[in-house]
């Protein structure tokens, strides 16, 4: 939620700021502002509603030179989307220019108290009462920007990632963090540096960066090495990783938007996602968390997996498999519900967080909450450096590359991809899957790429079939086993970018009252890939024609029953029953995709959602 750049060094600043909004706009496009420094102590600050083109048509031709600058694009929490809220905020001086992802809890009383003294408002956002914080304490005590940010953050309850500069000292920015992602890029020589809220907008410029801990503060000097401390004044040494980024995934290339690029990228990323780990020609699978952190994932008593939206549906898949195949309980919990709920976890537990970000703020809270009873966390996430990665005491990428779509399509498989792995893993160390069963499994995940290659050929056959929906009100999706949490996310996909309400159920609770629902005009969309629970299915399809519904089925290839019953089918190629979800998802997530572009929406970037959610 919001995206944060900012630059210090010896080019023009708005280029490389306006460029690094372009690719964090995915994090928020309900505003976009910039603020621009000269050496002459001229403070300029351009703001707009609406996304960052619309910034850049109000630029026009006004002046934006300076070499140093901060900006920021929203997802608007504290105040409506508008000119006025939208990001940097002035100090009641005009002396400071501050940007922030997070929200500030105590703002309501921090902003009666600094009234009190003075100071007057112009925004309704939280934001604005934090700079107008930090002026407050430059004039009480005298004091350098540092220092008054470090003083007025110990003030502040809430989550933040903050950039700030002042025209009075005009070679400084200072950036800080706590529960919200900042990364600092570091330049040749210390001759420039970055800010950003994640690596993708800097790492054209350098690959040097250091990922901010909770509680930090940078200080960033022209042409000196950056500062670290922490809110007790304590200096930290910075940690600088190298980090490299593929740009081509971050390109449409010649798709018409980046949702549809991502589906398609699928069979190539679970084949990354693989590699090195499915050891094909060895029938094995090789993690190195598992032979690094032995003990603690094969003995486990329990697991809990805590995520939320779509990785959640991933985690209820992920419960499947390793309870099938590793015989161990596992809970699946909302994170945001885990950390309010008392949790009953300690020692001998495996917690596994599972975020396509990695910086998802329930998430994290619900980590530190699972630390601090003594389980051993373990980590599931796309974002290489991320906090969770680095929260957790061990974890697994899923290596699919930046998702810029916010309805999450690839990000949902690698993480499928990488729970079946795991499982697979642990249950051959603890000997509860019999050897023919993991040979089969390890064989057929390795053809899984190119049976979705394969789905991704009825493209045309499902954009067909979506034009009877572009003005459908309801959705009812179906699944049984490994893939009633496959109907669950085809649900969410629809809602996420078309705005219909869907729903998905257990196929079999449909008679438990979802079928009063049921009328000729309620598209139900039934999955039936699972051959073990197909007749039961059929069953529930059968149900709902004898009660007009319209029916949309995702079958096996080859099937015959359905196809008699069903007004529209969607053929996938058969698979093993615990990886049908990889397949199935894949017509549905098109689906929704062809149904919103016909509905002329924004398909990358829906109405009021962001893609890395890092506020509560």
């Amino acid at each position: 939620m919001c995206g944060i750049v900012g630059y210090l060094g010896k080019r023009e600043a708005f280029p490389i700021l306006i460029a690094g909004l372009k690719r964090l706009e995915y994090r928020g496009y309900d505003s976009a502002g910039v603020a621009l420094l000269s050496s002459g102590k001229d403070l300029r600050v351009y703001k707009e509603k609406g996304k960052v083109a619309n910034l850049e048509q109000l630029v026009a031709g006004r002046d934006l030179s300076g070499t140093i600058g901060i900006a920021h694009t929203r997802w608007a929490t504290h105040g409506e989307p508008s000119e006025v809220n939208a990001h940097p905020h002035l100090s009641q001086s005009g002396r400071l220019a501050l940007v922030h992802n997070g929200i500030i809890e105590n703002y309501s009383a921090l902003r009666e108290s600094l009234r009190e003294k003075g100071f007057t408002f112009r925004s309704s956002t939280d934001t604005e009462v934090l700079v107008q914080l930090i002026e407050y304490i430059q004039q009480k005590y005298s004091t350098d920007l540092p220092s008054a940010v470090r003083i007025s953050l110990n003030k502040i309850v809430g989550a933040y990632a903050i950039a700030v500069i002042d025209r009075e000292e005009p070679d400084m920015i200072v950036a800080a963090r706590k529960s919200s992602p900042l990364v600092v890029g570091i330049g040749e020589d210390n001759k420039e540096f970055f800010i950003a809220s994640d690596a993708s907008p800097i790492a054209d410029y350098t690959s040097q960066m250091v990922y901010l801990d909770d509680g930090e503060i940078v200080t960033i000097r022209r042409g000196k090495p950056i500062q670290v401390i922490n809110l007790n004044n304590e200096t930290i040494d910075p940690k600088i990783e190298q980090v490299e980024m593929d740009f081509g995934k971050m390109q449409k290339g010649d798709f018409p938007h980046f949702m549809l690029k991502e589906i398609f990228d699928q069979p190539d990323c679970i084949e990354d996602c693989m590699r090195g780990r499915l050891l094909t020609s060895k029938k094995r699978i090789v993690l190195s968390a598992l032979q690094l952190h032995h003990k603690e994932l094969v003995e486990a008593k329990r697991i809990t997996i805590i995520s939320c939206g779509t990785s959640w549906h991933a985690g209820l898949i992920g419960k499947q498999l390793l309870e099938s195949y590793c015989r161990i309980p596992v809970n699946v919990e909302y994170a945001s519900e885990f950390r309010y709920s008392n949790p009953v976890i300690g020692k001998g537990d495996v917690v596994i967080a599972i975020s396509q970000s990695g910086e998802t703020a329930d998430t994290l809270a619900a980590i530190q909450l699972a630390k601090e009873k003594g389980a051993y966390i373990f980590g599931i996430v796309n974002a290489v450096g991320s906090s969770i990665a680095r929260a957790a005491s061990m974890g697994t990428y899923i290596h699919v590359g930046p998702e810029i779509g916010v309805a999450s399509t690839k990000a949902f498989t690698g993480q499928v991809t990488v729970l079946t792995l795991l499982s697979l893993a642990i249950g051959r160390e603890r000997g509860t899957i019999d050897p023919e069963t993991y040979q089969q499994i390890v064989t057929e995940l390795a053809n899984i790429p190119d049976k979705i290659r394969k789905v991704l050929k009825s493209n045309e056959h499902i954009e067909e079939i979506s034009k009877m929906f572009t003005y459908a009100k309801n959705f009812i999706y179906l699944g049984r086993g490994y893939n009633y949490p496959v109907a669950l996310e085809g649900a969410l996909k629809l809602k996420e970018i078309s705005y219909i309400h869907a729903e998905g159920y257990p196929a079999a609770e449909m008679k438990h009252g979802p079928i009063a629902l049921i009328d000729a005009d309620m598209p139900v969309v039934c999955i039936a890939t699972d051959k073990t629970l197909y007749p039961k299915t059929v069953s529930n399809i059968q149900e709902i024609k004898a009660r007009h519904g319209h029916i949309i089925a995702i079958v096996p290839e080859g099937d015959v029953t359905i196809h008699k019953i069903a007004d529209d089918v969607i053929e996938v190629p058969e698979t093993l029953t615990c990886l049908t979800p990889l397949l199935s998802t894949i017509p549905l997530q098109l689906l929704a995709y062809h149904i919103a572009v016909r509905k002329d929406l924004n398909v990358d970037q829906p109405r009021n959602l962001a893609k890395s959610v890092t506020v509560e």
